[in-house]
C-alpha cells in the first residue's frame, strides 16, 4: 500500500482553502480582508488558488487609515486590477468626519486602533456576513484563542462563550440576523510560515 503524506506547508495550505471554500459555501455575502502586508497577500493568493479557474468570489475590503505607503496602495490596485476581484475602501478618515471615530492626538498616535470602527460600518453597510482575515494564533494570546469561524454578535463583538465548537473541522456558520462572523483561515500559520 502506497503512502500519501503533505509537507508541513502543503498542509497548512490544503486546510486554508478547505477553510475559503466552507465560507464561500455556508456564507451569502463573504468578504476578505486586505490591508497589503504579508497575510493578506497570502490570504489573496490562497483565495486565488481555492477557486481557480474561476475568479475570487467574493471581494477585497481594505480598511484605508490615510497613513499607507504609496507603494502599498499600487500593489493594492494592481493586484485587484490582475486578478480581476471587486475591491471595496472603507476609509478611516470617513469615520472620523462623521464622528463615529475619535482621532488620536499626541506624539504616539496612531490610527490603526480606529481600523475597526470603520471596519464594523463598512461590515454594516455592505451587509457583509462573513469577514476573512489573515490572523495567525502565533501573534498575540488574544489571537490564539480564536476559532476559525469567529463569531461576531450584532454590535460586532467577540465573546469567547458564544463560540461555536469546531470538532473534526467541522464548521457552523449559523447566525442570527445582524451577527457576522470573522474568519481566519491562517490561523495555524506562524510567521516563518508566511515568509517560507
Amino acid at each position: 500500500m502506497m503512502s500519501y503524506s503533505l509537507s508541513h506547508l502543503r498542509e497548512l495550505e490544503a486546510e486554508s482553502i478547505f477553510i475559503m471554500r466552507e465560507v464561500a459555501a455556508q456564507f451569502q455575502n463573504p468578504a476578505l480582508l486586505f490591508s497589503g502586508g504579508k497575510d493578506s497577500i497570502l490570504m489573496v493568493y490562497l483565495a486565488r488558488k481555492a477557486f481557480y479557474p474561476a475568479k475570487i468570489p467574493f471581494p477585497l475590503v481594505h480598511i484605508d487609515t490615510g497613513h499607507n505607503f504609496p507603494e502599498t496602495l499600487e500593489y493594492r490596485d494592481w493586484l485587484v486590477k490582475e486578478m480581476g476581484v471587486r475591491l471595496i475602501v472603507g476609509h478611516v478618515e470617513e469615520s472620523i468626519s462623521r464622528g463615529t471615530a475619535l482621532e488620536e492626538k499626541g506624539i504616539n498616535a496612531s490610527r490603526n486602533a480606529l481600523q475597526i470602527v470603520t471596519l464594523l460600518e463598512t461590515v454594516e453597510q455592505h451587509k457583509f456576513d462573513a469577514a476573512m482575515g489573515g490572523a495567525r494564533r502565533d501573534e498575540e494570546k488574544a489571537r490564539a484563542k480564536e476559532r476559525f469561524f469567529s463569531h461576531r454578535d450584532e454590535f460586532g463583538q467577540w465573546d469567547p462563550k458564544n463560540q461555536r465548537p469546531e470538532l473534526w473541522n467541522l464548521f457552523n456558520g449559523r447566525k442570527h440576523v445582524g451577527e457576522h462572523f470573522r474568519v481566519f483561515p491562517i490561523s495555524n500559520w506562524t510567521e516563518m510560515d508566511v515568509w517560507q
